[in-house]
């Protein structure tokens, strides 16, 4: 329930506030005076897109805070599993700069606008002034009666199901193909495949081959270098070699060290350089057999680099994508050479799933069929309250291919006078009627709904005399056990509030500023007399004013 609503910078609201109490609170005021910034407002603290043209002209920031209290248990579960604290009231706050950006609190700890859409879709319900007007429209309908249905569970039965088969079908869909085109496809991959598959290729061996290609086409370059190296080292039959100079070293600085210990550590050290050099030696002799002239290995190395350059350029830029290709290749063959059987397969699951989903569907619009026939008994009886007497209302419906929401078509026919066909709202109803038979769907859907505070904005449009006051005995009536807010222009709907307040604007130093004010009892009766004569209070509207409220004369 709304406790409480806190405004700062609204529009031509500096401040104002306002409490609400358990059943029915009206709201009255001259046209133009702040009634629609006032349902702005609450849609802003419900998390409701805004913009910066609702902060007052001047002022950096709109403010706006709203108390709740009595929360119903899914709000306080959402409340928990969002990190929140659960407690006995809940506080919302929103704020507005001029900028655009905003700034949303929910009992104090940082939120989101979605949070807070999330958190007030179970605790306000807002008829707006143009809901009326979407009862017209008949994709609407289906909605409303699933809403009154409470179909929940068969409708989530339905829609896993229908997923399931909306997903098999694309299945299906992708394995099938036209015969021409799945044989050039087919084709197409054994030639890549076996192309690929065929060369054999390693990850590292272009790197490998292009370091072969390198010394063998360097043979005799090298060979010489490293012939010329071995002898250096290794000496010959005209010279001795570095190994042999140093050896000689070696064993003079041996026989030196045993003089003088303090050599020990540099003879070891020449030692090492001799037998590293003799190794040096052998190895380079060792290599020096690898580097015949053979022009055929050399022709094989550029052949197959010339291989792989080919694949690279067809299917990549490097062996790891030709590589990567392959694979694919393989599988979509794979995939498509056995597409008939999983074809098959896929077709033999969606006959069975269309079969489920058909059955769920049906149970879904059994649901629809059955709401409806009660509902429509409660809808001629709230209309009949509301001067409607003699109305009819009918279903027309039908069955169609599946889709999100089941198999059926749907419209509101309506007959308001006896011995006419029903026909669609749109057609028939009038404004007034629109406002009556909005009010009895709302009230019938009361009745379902866990949502404690329902808000109408100007619900009596159109409607005037015997039948607003029929509208106010209903709301009177919605309104025992929850919280009804209603804004209206008529007098017979004020008279029954349990809490009046009055809107009103004034002008001062040029500005213009927007105010709530509660009323009293000898404000009330002002307020209706206002309602009933406009700006020249008579006394005779004062007198049906206090006549309205059940006061003494």
């Amino acid at each position: 329930m709304l406790k409480n609503l806190k405004i700062e910078n609204v529009a031509v609201i500096e401040k104002a506030e306002a409490e609400f109490s358990p059943g029915l609170n009206v709201l009255t005021g001259e046209t133009g005076a702040g009634k629609s910034i006032l349902i702005d407002s609450i849609n802003a603290i419900l998390g409701n897109r805004t913009s910066r043209d609702l902060v007052r002209t001047g002022a950096g920031k709109a403010c706006i805070w709203a108390t709740f209290t009595d929360l119903p248990d899914a709000v306080h579960s959402q409340l928990e599993q969002a990190g929140y604290e659960a407690g006995d009231e809940l506080l919302l706050y929103r704020e507005i700069s001029a900028e655009g950006k905003s700034n949303c609190r929910v009992n104090g700890m940082p939120s989101t606008a979605a949070m807070l859409r999330d958190l007030c879709a179970g605790l306000i319900n807002i008829h707006g002034q143009h809901d009326n007007q979407n009862l017209t429209n008949p994709s609407r309908h289906l909605a409303l009666l699933d809403l009154y249905a409470q179909n929940e569970k068969e409708y989530a039965e339905y829609r896993q199901v229908y997923r399931r088969l909306i997903a098999v079908k694309r299945q299906a869909d992708a394995l099938q193909m036209d015969e021409d085109e799945k044989q050039r496809r087919l084709e197409l991959l054994r030639f890549q495949v076996d192309e690929i598959e065929s060369a054999a290729l390693q990850p590292e061996e272009e790197e490998q081959l292009t370091a072969r290609r390198q010394v063998l086409s360097h043979a005799q370059t090298i060979l010489e270098q490293v012939s010329a190296a071995h002898n250096a080292l290794a000496g010959s039959d005209d010279f001795g070699g570095a190994a042999d100079l140093l050896g000689d070293a070696a064993g003079q600085l041996e026989n030196a060290a045993r003089l003088d210990d303090s050599l020990q550590n540099a003879c070891e050290r020449l030692n090492d350089l001799y037998y590293t050099a003799r190794e040096l030696a052998t190895d380079l002799a060792e290599r020096l057999e690898s580097y015949g002239m053979d022009p055929a290995e050399l022709d094989r190395v550029e052949t197959r680099l010339d291989e792989i350059y080919r694949l690279k350029q067809k299917y990549g830029g490097s062996v790891e994508k030709v590589l990567e290709h392959g694979k694919a290749a393989r599988e979509e063959l794979e995939n498509i050479e056995q597409s008939d059987e999983a074809l098959a397969r896929l077709n033999a699951e969606k006959q069975a799933l269309y079969r489920q989903a058909k059955e769920k569907a049906e149970a879904l619009t059994q649901t629809r069929l059955k709401a409806f026939s009660d509902l429509e008994k409660k809808l001629v009886e709230a209309c009949t309250f509301l001067n409607m007497p003699g109305v009819r209302f009918a279903l027309q419906h039908s069955r169609g291919p599946l889709a999100g929401a089941g198999q059926d078509t749907l419209e509101f026919y309506i007959s308001p006078n006896p011995g006419e066909a029903p026909k669609p709202l749109a057609k028939i109803a009038s404004g007034g009627e629109l406002s009556r038979i909005m009010l009895a769907l709302k009230s019938a859907l009361a009745e379902k709904d866990a949502i404690h505070t329902v808000i109408y904005d100007e619900i009596d449009t159109g409607v005037s005399g015997s039948a607003a006051g029929r509208i106010g005995q209903m709301l009177k009536q919605t309104s025992a056990g929850r919280q009804v807010i209603c804004i209206t222009h008529t007098a017979q709907i004020a008279a029954l509030a349990d809490r009046h307040l009055l809107i009103q604007k004034n002008v001062e130093s040029e500005r213009t500023f927007t105010k709530l004010y509660p009323l009293d009892g000898d404000g009330r009766v002002r307020e209706l007399a206002r309602i009933i004569s406009g700006d020249q209070i008579t006394p005779i509207a004062l007198a049906n004013a206090r006549e309205m409220l059940g006061l003494d004369p």
